[in-house]
C-alpha cells in the first residue's frame, strides 16, 4: 500500500507559474504532483490541436505514455471578442516564433488599438484532461472567466496577458489581484473546481 493517498500526477507543462497555480489547487486534497521538468528525457508536446480540448487532451495523453503516470494536460488562452475570439489556441504564440509574455502583450494591444473599452470584452479559457497510466483520456473540463482587455498594462503578478485582463466587478487586472484571489476566481480555478471531484474519484478507484 502506497504512503500517498493518491498516485502521482504529472503535469505536461514547463511554465512554473502556472506549475505553481496548479500545484496550489491540488495540495489541499493530497494529490501529488510532478512537472514533466522533473523527468529526463521528454520531449515538448507539440500543440497542434484544433481547439483547447484537442490540445489538452494531447498533452495528457503523450505525457502518460512517456512517464507511465497519470498526467494533466492543460490548454488555456485568451478570447477576445472584437478580435473574433483570437488569439485562442495561439495565446502562447501569438506574436510568432520566440514568443515572449512582452512581445504577445504588445500586438494585443496594437491590434485593438482603435476598439473603445466597452467593445473589449475577452474570456480566458482553460481546458483540462487527464489521462491515465496508460495514456487512455479520463476526464476532461473547461471553463472561462470573463472579463475585458484595458489599454495600459496593471500589475506584476501573473503572467501572460494578466496585466491587461481586467474583471470589471472589481476594477482589477490579473496581473493586480494577490494570487489567493486569482485562485478563487480565474478560469483555471473554475476548472479545477470542477475537475477536483471527478480526479479524486477516479484516483481513488484505481489507487
Amino acid at each position: 500500500m502506497s504512503q500517498e493517498p493518491y498516485p502521482t500526477v504529472v503535469l505536461a507543462s514547463r511554465n512554473q507559474k502556472k506549475i505553481g497555480e496548479i500545484r496550489e489547487l491540488l495540495a489541499p486534497f493530497g494529490i501529488p504532483l510532478k512537472s514533466v521538468s522533473e523527468f529526463g528525457g521528454v520531449d515538448d508536446v507539440i500543440e497542434d490541436g484544433d481547439s483547447f480540448q484537442a490540445n489538452a487532451e494531447k498533452k495528457a495523453v503523450e505525457m502518460a505514455l512517456a512517464v507511465g503516470h497519470w498526467a494533466i494536460g492543460e490548454d488555456s488562452g485568451l478570447q477576445v471578442d472584437a478580435l473574433g475570439g483570437a488569439p485562442g489556441i495561439y495565446s502562447a504564440r501569438y506574436s510568432g516564433e520566440g514568443a515572449t509574455d512582452e512581445a504577445n502583450n504588445a500586438l494585443l494591444i496594437e491590434n485593438l488599438k482603435n476598439v473603445p473599452l466597452e467593445k473589449r470584452g475577452a474570456g480566458y479559457v482553460c481546458h483540462v484532461a487527464v489521462a491515465d497510466a496508460e495514456g487512455v483520456v479520463r476526464l476532461n473540463v473547461e471553463a472561462t472567466c470573463r472579463g475585458r482587455i484595458i489599454f495600459d498594462a496593471k500589475g506584476t503578478n501573473g503572467f501572460g496577458y494578466d496585466p491587461h485582463f481586467q474583471i470589471r466587478e472589481y476594477q482589477k487586472t490579473f496581473g493586480e489581484f494577490n494570487p489567493i484571489v486569482k485562485q478563487q476566481i480565474s478560469h483555471r480555478a473554475k476548472a479545477f473546481e470542477r475537475l477536483l471531484p471527478r480526479l479524486l474519484k477516479v484516483l481513488s478507484e484505481v489507487h
